[in-house]
């Protein structure tokens, strides 16, 4: 769900997800490494015949601008245009997904997977902004938008906290909800806090709004239930009520009901994820339609949400900011946003 408005014709149909985002894996993983060695030092990768000192500066660049959390830096050590080091290519396949691989051909060095700058920058570059997104949107005098969330999902809550300023602009206006993936990739911590934003939600959603602007900065959930003054015992026998209903701690505890053995599920909105096909945390869905907004600004969601509406109101006309807010807890930006969850 990531780089490029537009809608999803289709959305990845998800009574399980069918993919993993392994490449990731892969590349934090090389990345911390990389941190705790060199300090991302670049030193021979890949070297034959030498780099250009551009395309290496440009590997720098693309490091810090694609791949690394705001608040990291990778910044060039050294180069080694002497060590030359020349390396085979094969594929590796795990589960479904093929990946480009390369050993040095005297096996010292591998390299797991390749990323191919090219492509990610060029995708980077067709980025529109809403106002030149061609896809006719269903429109309406009260746009209804359910944002899916994994409560723990990094990229969940850096779109819990890009629509947090649009609520407060639209509130009157719209119906801005968020809404819960089927199922959890971030334990029984991930159930708990879904279940307790969901009845808070319930309750009040303003209150919900409070809680939720200090809960994605800080992460605390008993400071933020005080700082929103949620009534406890009535949250209390909600999150009891509809853990019943749903069978969500029963299911935990039945490993049997979790999809492909390794996540539980969470089935509270269970007939709005299949409705629409919640293909990971975040997906936005307005007026029945999954679209995919990025960058992931206040004002690129709220010019997107501005075109369901009928007539657009005022407030439409108002300008949110243009920063992407950092993935996971904390205040702050980030240089580049588009993961998810799934």
């Amino acid at each position: 769900m990531e780089n490029i408005l537009e809608k999803t014709e289709k959305a990845k149909k998800r009574a399980c997800p069918s993919r993993f985002k392994i490449r990731w894996i892969i590349l934090l993983a090389l990345l911390i490494v990389s941190i705790f060695t060199n300090g991302f030092g670049v030193k021979g990768l890949l070297v034959k015949q030498g780099a250009s000192q551009e395309i290496i500066d440009n590997a720098v660049t693309f490091i810090n601008e694609q791949l690394l959390p705001s608040g990291s830096t990778a910044s060039l050590a050294e180069t080694d245009s002497e060590e030359k080091i020349e390396v085979s290519k094969f594929k590796i396949t795990i589960g479904d997904k093929s990946y480009d691989s390369f050993v040095s051909k005297d096996g010292k060095y591998l390299f797991p997977d390749a990323i191919k700058m090219a492509e990610v920058l060029e995708r980077a570059k067709a980025k529109v902004n809403p106002q030149q997104q061609t896809t006719e949107m269903v429109k309406s005098d009260k746009p209804n938008i359910d944002l899916f969330v994994m409560s723990y999902c990094p990229f969940g809550l850096q779109a819990q906290k890009t629509m947090l300023p649009v609520y407060d602009l639209l509130k009157d206006r719209a119906n801005i909800t968020v809404r819960f993936c089927n199922y959890a990739m971030h334990g029984k911590k991930e159930l708990d806090e879904n279940l307790r934003q969901y009845c808070l939600q319930k309750e009040s959603a303003e209150k919900y709004m409070n809680y939720l602007s200090c809960f994605v900065v800080d992460g605390d959930s008993e400071k933020c239930l005080l700082n929103a003054n949620i009534d406890q015992k009535k949250l209390d026998s909600c999150i009891a009520n509809t853990d019943k209903e749903y069978k969500v701690s029963a299911d935990y505890d039945d490993k049997e009901t979790w999809l492909n053995g390794r996540y539980p599920v969470f089935k509270v909105e269970n007939n709005l994820n299949e409705m629409y096909d919640v293909g990971g945390s975040p997906t936005i869905v307005i007026n029945g339609q999954v679209v995919n907004i990025s960058p992931r600004t206040p004002e690129n969601y709220k010019a997107f949400i501005c075109q369901a509406f009928n007539v657009q109101p005022e407030e439409c006309s108002e300008t949110l900011s243009t920063e992407t807010p950092v993935p996971s807890f904390g205040a702050g930006t980030a240089n580049s946003s588009g993961g998810s969850c799934d």
